[in-house]
């Protein structure tokens, strides 16, 4: 079975030779180095299934467990050298379907994987889904298998970038989602609290989307915080 796996490890040696062995067993697997980086390489990716180091840099694996497991279904793995009992049981009860030690040789690791992905498959929710690709807010409409966005039944014509930020944005409606997480979506960098591209691309989401840029109410600032999206503007 082919697999799309979204690695987060920010030990580069180590995620590049677990990439090149696990490409040899029909694992496609991207690498995100950073916890910050891991919301919006789901939302860009769309893996089936995320392999979390505990000890990143930025979010750490189990906070990012705990904030990714009620909206991403497919198996979350830790992969980690903490070996604690106390490590396994949170990763386990913060929604982690399995915890693995580095140590573990890369063939079990492999079969591993491959298990979680069985067990998966094989429940009837398991199945590619509508609602996993596609998002609706009132009138606004997004689907990521086509990039398409309407808006009351009009298409609105987005670039992939103003496309991700967007769906980053509705995906975590009524969430605040800081400049750093939007900038590392966008361009691959840390906001540095000058750079105005998050702004710009913003007011011209606004602006296609039909929100005021004066009192926008569908893409709202939050000052020094970032901006949300509201789920009951559209």
């Amino acid at each position: 079975m082919s697999c799309k796996v979204l690695f987060a490890e920010d030990d580069a040696e180590l995620a590049t030779l677990i990439q090149t062995f696990l490409a040899r067993h029909d694992f496609e697997v991207i690498i995100v180095s950073h916890g910050d980086e891991v919301a919006a390489a789901i939302a860009r990716e769309q893996p089936d299934l995320l392999l979390l180091d505990v000890l990143l840099p930025g979010k750490d694996g189990l906070t990012l467990c705990r904030e990714l497991r009620p909206t991403f279904a497919a198996p979350i793995v830790m992969f980690t050298s903490l070996d604690s009992d106390l490590n396994q049981i949170m990763g386990l009860e913060l929604g982690a379907n399995d915890y693995i030690l580095k140590t573990t040789p890369p063939p079990v690791l492999a079969a591993r994987l491959n298990a979680q992905l069985r067990q998966y498959r094989s429940l009837p929710q398991a199945a590619p889904a509508a609602p996993a690709q596609q998002l609706r807010l009132g009138g606004l409409h997004l689907d990521a298998r086509s990039r398409d966005v309407s808006l009351d039944g009009q298409r609105i014509v987005l670039s992939t970038t103003d496309f991700d930020l967007l769906w980053q944005l509705a995906s975590h409606a009524g969430e605040v989602q800081d400049r750093d997480t939007l900038l590392q979506l966008m361009r691959g960098l840390s906001y540095d609290g000058f750079d105005r591209s998050i702004d710009i691309a913003i007011s011209r989401l606004r602006k296609k989307l039909g929100d005021d840029p004066v009192a926008p109410v569908r893409i709202k600032t939050i000052r020094n915080k970032g901006y949300l999206l509201s789920p009951s503007g559209w």
